[in-house]
């Protein structure tokens, strides 16, 4: 629910129902959800559209919540305008023979009008450019059921200053998950051997590719992929940068050679002083990932690489997991997963691997030792046949990343909030004040204001920590804060630590910051099923902050509610 409720307190001006249904009933015509949750309980007032062809009723979607039908036709993706609309006339008409209240048509109409005005579209709000008819498709023109003609500038370049922008989001994004014996940052090598297809040209261009082995992976595709006005890859970046030192350079990028060879024969004269890997994995909506390898035999070009060349850093571009099954290797010296970089990949990749940059980015998921580990394996047309694969059970309640983990204590390759740095960093002692007095169990009853009743977003106490850059060079730390509850005024399943928290701050060497958390109510609390609200327990809390969810330094406890 939280993450919702954060959408709407930032003013999310409309939310999208999905195809599933819920305990029974689609999405955009689950009353519950819709009116009950957003509209109510979270005070949302903005509008919610349907996902393409999520759609499945007129009035009643209507009278659960649904606001705006889109596309708002027919047929698959209900992009069959020719076949009708469950809205369009059909809510004229329901108004008119009585079975549907003029009053919901008129609060569908002020909730998508109010984004319209919030956002400032009635006040010189640039028109729609008429290339984006040519841009927002991840499809061929040929196989466009419509075209959009508008009018006005064409291309007009709005770009400013994204190079540089998304060059240096593309590093601070960089993860570093191993850097044995330093290898990073690099020390201008006179020698370098790049491997793998995710390293050079998209050779069958940005989009709409019949394959997409070769070339490297910037974005993910379908309906959410962004669009290149240029790329930098790695090789044409590490071999600019290669240059500069007068290194050598030298590039296989056909997977299947890499596998197929003996890698001593490929490179000249001698071993390199580092052999770059760039793995990727392909995902976009109809085209969801198997499995958690990385694709075109990643795991066989690192092996082979690794089994060869004693200084073999690996890089991944993927949509999230890799399990990484080669992370032991000895030879493997360093692994940076840089995920979805941007148009300026390689620039931003060789920022962090010469040391321009630090890296400071850390894991969002867990990354487990095997695929098995997980309590929600990839689930895909090709993996699954059961009759009920297809159905949720929400079997694992709060257990969801690493909350399972550590609530079935499961050793991992790399914990949740994960990630290295080229310097060291220290904490120091943690301290933590209440704000207020008088903090009771149930919280006050508030009118619901957008993201819900707002005593749940009261902070109640305050925890500080020094943090210390005990290293050489520059740097940015991460501190995370987690939430232990008292165990036995809880409900069973309750995880034994939660996220709470966390700062990037950058630390010159030796510098020294105190940072803050502020805990709100809502932090502290958790939903009784029986009451209908949200509660603080009776009891002693642990907070921990440390570098990971696995990596707790600094410790102490609150007792916000006595036993």
């Amino acid at each position: 629910m939280w993450p919702f409720a954060d959408a709407v307190k930032a003013r999310a001006s409309s939310f999208m129902c999905a195809y599933q249904r819920i305990n029974g009933s689609y999405a955009c015509q689950n009353s519950k959800a819709l009116n009950g949750l957003l509209k109510t309980e979270l005070g949302f007032d903005g509008y919610v559209m349907s996902d393409w062809g999520a759609t499945h009723t007129g009035v009643a979607a209507i009278e659960a919540g649904l606001d705006m039908d889109m596309p708002g036709g027919l047929g698959g993706y209900g992009m069959n305008w020719k076949a009708g609309s469950f809205f369009g006339g059909n809510v004229t008409k329901a108004v008119n023979n009585g079975t549907l209240d003029v009053a919901r048509v008129d609060d569908m109409i002020v909730r998508i009008m109010t984004p319209y005005y919030w956002l400032g579209q009635d006040k010189d709000f640039p028109s729609v450019d008429p290339s984006t008819g040519d841009l927002n498709t991840f499809s061929p023109k040929s196989t466009w059921v419509r075209e959009f003609n508008l009018t006005g500038e064409r291309s007009r370049d709005v770009r400013a200053d994204h190079g540089e922008l998304i060059r240096k989001h593309g590093a601070a994004a960089t993860v570093l998950l191993k850097n044995e014996n330093k290898a990073l940052p690099l020390k201008a090598p006179k020698s370098i051997a790049v491997f793998g297809n995710d390293a050079g040209e998209d050779t069958q261009g940005f989009y709409n590719q019949d394959d997409f082995e070769y070339g490297t992976l910037t974005a993910g595709g379908g309906s959410g992929t962004g669009r290149l006005t240029y790329l930098v890859t790695p090789l044409e970046a590490i071999k600019a940068r290669a240059r500069q030192d007068g290194a050598l350079v030298q590039q296989w990028l056909n997977n299947t050679l890499i596998i197929e060879s003996n890698i001593t024969d490929l490179w000249v004269p001698n071993v390199p002083d580092v052999c770059l890997v760039f793995l990727k994995t392909w995902a976009e909506e109809a085209a969801d990932r198997q499995h958690l390898d990385v694709d075109w035999h990643g795991n066989a070009v690192v092996e082979n690489v690794a089994r060869n060349c004693n200084n073999t850093v690996v890089v991944t571009h993927s949509s999230g997991i890799n399990t990484l099954p080669w992370a032991d290797h000895p030879n493997v010296t360093a692994i940076l997963a840089a995920h979805y970089p941007g148009q300026e990949s390689g620039n931003s990749l060789v920022d962090v691997l010469y040391g321009d940059v630090n890296p400071s980015a850390r894991l969002p998921y867990t990354i487990a030792l095997n695929g098995t580990d997980y309590n929600a394996p990839p689930t895909t047309g090709i993996n699954t046949t059961g009759w009920y694969d297809w159905q949720s059970w929400f079997d694992e309640k709060l257990e969801i990343d690493y909350r399972h983990f550590d609530a079935h204590n499961i050793s991992v390759r790399y914990e949740f909030g994960f990630g290295l740095s080229y310097t060291t960093f220290e904490l120091g002692d943690l301290a933590a004040e209440p704000v207020v007095e008088g903090i009771t169990t149930v919280p006050e009853q508030r009118p619901v204001e957008p993201g819900g009743n707002p005593a749940l977003w009261d902070t109640i106490y305050n925890a500080t920590v020094p943090v210390t850059n005990s290293g050489d060079v520059e740097g940015a730390a991460v501190p995370q804060l987690y939430v232990s509850f008292p165990a036995d005024t809880t409900p069973a399943g309750t995880p034994p630590r939660q996220l709470r928290g966390f700062e990037k701050v950058p630390l010159a060497v030796g510098e020294t910051k105190t940072v803050g958390f502020a805990l709100r109510r809502r932090d502290l609390s958790y939903w009784d099923v029986v009451s209908q609200d949200w509660l603080i327990p009776a009891g002693e809390f642990t907070l921990s902050v440390g570098w990971s969810s696995r990596d707790l330094k600094a410790f102490t406890k609150i007792t916000p509610v006595q036993a």
